[in-house]
């Protein structure tokens, strides 16, 4: 593995049910490096992703940053982290303000306006509405927005095309490719082909048949 890679996994496995998902995962990313997770469905790309972002224990081996277990670094890798899951994540009592509002006091704040993330998104005339009143695709441009109310340096995204028309697709996967510019990491799972030519992807394939 590379001396250089700030994401590691070393003997990486998980198991769910008595059934082995994956064993013997390794992989390491650089700074602005991409790690696209594939698979059949059960594979467990989405328990991978939750145990990179510490949301579950590994049964085996062990995740490092900058050479460094995660289980010691504690909140020094966490606060690196901004997760964004499958399901949108956001609170529908809340304004999309509010909920961006919370993104950042649970994370390391951006200098970045709220209002300015919202514009960014297409969300600027959403800010004071209730969430659980936009669409399915609003709800998930809100969401992915948290990643901009952050200075996390490693994005961590299952699915996150899901519910996004072509035009917000495109724009996200800009945003992306923007984030890695900055020497930023992203892992992430996803159904959808993405277009990123000038950009250090890997691909990591889950649940392959002997």
């Amino acid at each position: 593995m590379s001396s250089s890679a700030l994401l590691e996994t070393r003997d990486l496995s998980c198991n769910r049910n008595d059934r082995l998902l994956f064993e013997h995962l390794d992989f390491g990313l650089e700074p602005g490096q991409m790690l696209v997770v594939e698979g059949p469905n059960g594979c467990g790309k989405t328990s991978l992703l939750r145990i990179l972002t510490g949301l579950r224990l590994a049964d085996g081996g062990e995740i490092l940053w900058r050479g460094e277990p995660i289980d010691r670094l504690a909140g020094d890798y966490y606060e690196q982290v901004t997760y964004v899951g499958h399901h949108d994540g956001v609170k529908h009592e809340l304004s999309c303000l509010e909920n961006l509002r919370l993104a950042r006091a649970m994370g390391m704040p951006s200098t970045a306006g709220l209002d300015d993330i919202l514009e960014q998104v297409n969300l600027y005339a959403y800010g004071e509405t209730e969430v659980g009143s936009l669409s399915a695709g609003q709800k998930r441009r809100l969401a992915l927005a948290r990643l901009l109310a952050t200075d996390a340096m490693l994005w961590i995204l299952d699915e996150p095309f899901t519910s996004l028309d072509k035009a917000s697709m495109s724009m996200f996967a800009s945003l992306f490719e923007k984030h890695l510019q900055r020497q930023g990491l992203i892992v992430m799972t996803s159904h959808h082909d993405i277009s990123l030519p000038t950009l250090s992807v890997q691909h990591l394939q889950l649940g392959r048949q002997s």
